[in-house]
């Protein structure tokens, strides 16, 4: 069924390519266009993942080139903003460059993310790539949250019924094991009496960022491959205008929001720069960063990269123009540049009402207190790659896990999603008082914990794994655990000095070590702990942390001295 299903879609595509192909300058026999071009906006955010209010902390900043930050962010200012945007060039699209459900706060997630897609569809989002984050209940429910129908197990708790997206989820690189596609690889929209064709195409590693069973059938191919797959086929259908909603991205290191201070390197940089010609500019995402680039085409022409950030903060905005008789993109008279989500603007009132639902709806359950803490718990990193944030939950799993035996607990820093701030809870309950909403939003995924045996060197070999060519992914550690590690030192072989309770760690001895599942499977690409033998169960993530908040009240933010940086 899911299969006929992609396929139904790809006829409706094809048809609509007849038609753009017959559009005026197309067909033959008809008289050639009047000379000159037309101007075409497109409007793309990336990494919504949900947040319907506006964020908190420094999630809901946005960083200016002086350094300083303006607050911004939240549905109804977004939704704004377009409104805004789009009065400025009636010819204007709307676009996502994915991820916009999934590790959502409470007031979407307790909704399936109903709320959320039903907001996109009120600001007539016509395309959507799909983002790791869509696949994190499976592609069956992906394909709930395109077509309608309730939740199979919990129903319509948001509201009597769900019609779905009104937009495609794209993804030219995605499909079954037998090679058919899973979803749709374009979608064509004709704007100012011009074909635009639009391109999606997600991260090729999306395996290794979600948990196997989520992706369970499906493949995901590589990126450039796909979209000069799909240009191709574009273009042979006269579609010269070609975006990309590319779910991959690079990181930033500094500057505003149109910088273009990047790690050398990146994955969207190696993608923009090798990806078909006939691809006029690339929406980028995944890594929650802002930039504004330009890559040289394997032609010799420059074309934007740009990337918003996430959590609704940015809007990137594309000015094309068009020329009618060629129907392709003028590049040297296109430019690209982010707009600041601010809140210094009425709101939407429909979108107001929309969040006030889901708040409403979702408060029963989101305001209840379940702790407190004396300080600003946040997940912002220290010089050494650990948190205040991160060591608080590592702690909270390894004190979930105790009873079955663990010994020290590891939790990835991509799963701590939010920060808790001091004094900010929504319940108006004081400072100091964390509510479940919060706790939700900070370990929203729902992941199970497990307890594995590794061997203290196959333990140092997981610690090594935080390094790859690409850059580090630090693991958030237990109390009792520490180590150092040299900068300058290759890799493989950075991590020294590695102790458990102040004992060094032997290399022979078995160990038992805490994890979440999606890192039990080697999620993040830390495959050492695939190794891992004696598995035994344990609680959700986000149930540790509500047990650890309710055994310790007033909890204190560690001082980052678990991980030692020597050079």
């Amino acid at each position: 069924m899911r299969a006929s299903r992609v396929r139904r879609g790809l006829a409706v595509v094809a048809t609509a390519l007849a038609t753009a192909a017959m559009a005026p300058g197309a067909a033959a026999g008809q008289a050639p266009p009047q000379p000159g071009t037309t101007d075409v906006r497109l409007i793309t955010f990336n990494d919504l993942h949900g947040n319907l209010e506006p964020p908190t902390g420094s999630s809901g900043e946005v960083e200016l080139p002086d350094g300083s930050a303006v607050e911004a962010g939240g549905a109804a200012y977004l939704a704004a903003h377009l409104d805004r945007l789009r009065a400025q060039v009636p010819n204007s699209l709307v676009l996502s460059a994915g991820d916009s459900v999934g590790a959502s706060p409470v007031n979407s997630a307790l909704f399936h993310d109903e709320p959320t897609v039903e907001f996109l569809n009120s600001q007539d989002v016509r395309a959507h790539v799909v983002g790791n984050h869509e696949f994190d209940e499976g592609y069956a429910e992906l394909q709930r949250l395109q077509g309608g129908g309730c939740h199979p197990e919990d129903g319509c708790r948001f509201r009597d019924s769900f019609d779905g997206a009104n937009f495609p989820y794209l993804g030219a690189n995605v499909s079954f094991e037998d090679g058919s596609p899973a979803l749709l690889p374009f979608t064509v929209q004709l704007s100012g009496g011009v074909p635009i064709g639009i391109i999606g195409a997600t991260l090729e590693d999306l395996p290794s960022v979600v948990s196997p069973e989520a992706v369970a059938g499906l493949r995901f191919g590589e990126e450039v491959a796909a979209i000069d797959r799909t240009a191709d086929a574009l273009d042979r259908f006269g579609i010269k205008a070609q975006v990309v909603l590319l779910h991959q991205g690079d990181e930033a290191t500094g500057g505003g929001p149109d910088s273009c201070e990047l790690e050398p390197g990146g994955p969207a940089a190696r993608i923009a720069a090798a990806a078909s010609p006939k691809v006029d500019a690339v929406f980028s995402a995944h890594s929650h960063q802002q930039y504004n680039c330009t890559a040289t085409d394997p032609a010799g022409a420059p074309r934007p990269v740009v990337q918003g950030a996430s959590f609704g903060r940015l809007l990137s905005v594309l000015d094309l123009s068009i020329d009618r008789a060629t129907r392709d993109v003028v590049r040297e008279r296109s430019s690209a540049r982010n707009e600041i989500v601010t809140r210094d603007i009425a709101p939407d009132p429909e979108t107001v009402a929309l969040v006030q639902e889901a708040r409403e709806k979702a408060a029963p359950i989101a305001n209840r207190a379940v702790g407190t803490i004396t300080g600003d718990l946040l997940k912002a990193a220290a010089p050494s790659g650990e948190s205040a944030l991160g060591s608080v939950i590592a702690d909270a799993q390894l004190e979930s896990t105790a009873a079955g035996g663990a010994q020290l607990a590891l939790t990835n820093s991509g799963g701590v999603r939010a920060d808790l701030p001091h004094g900010s809870s929504p319940a108006g309950e004081g400072d100091g008082v964390v509510t479940y909403g919060e706790a939700f939003a900070v370990q929203p995924f729902g992941n199970i914990m497990q307890t594995i045996t590794l061997t203290g060197a196959q333990l140092k070999n997981v610690l090594e794994q935080q390094w790859t060519p690409e850059g580090a992914t630090i693991l958030q550690v237990s109390a009792g655990v520490h180590y150092e590690y040299s900068e300058s030192a290759p890799i493989g072989s950075k991590v020294s000095g590695l102790t458990l309770d102040g004992e060094p760690v032997a290399p022979d001895a078995p160990y038992r070590v805490a994890v979440n599942n999606f890192l039990a499977a080697g999620g993040d690409g830390f495959t050492g702990f695939t190794e891992g033998t004696d598995l035994t169960g344990g609680p959700v993530d986000l149930d540790a942390l509500l047990a650890y908040f309710a055994a310790h009240p007033g909890v204190v933010p560690p001082a980052p001295d678990r991980i030692t940086v020597t050079d």
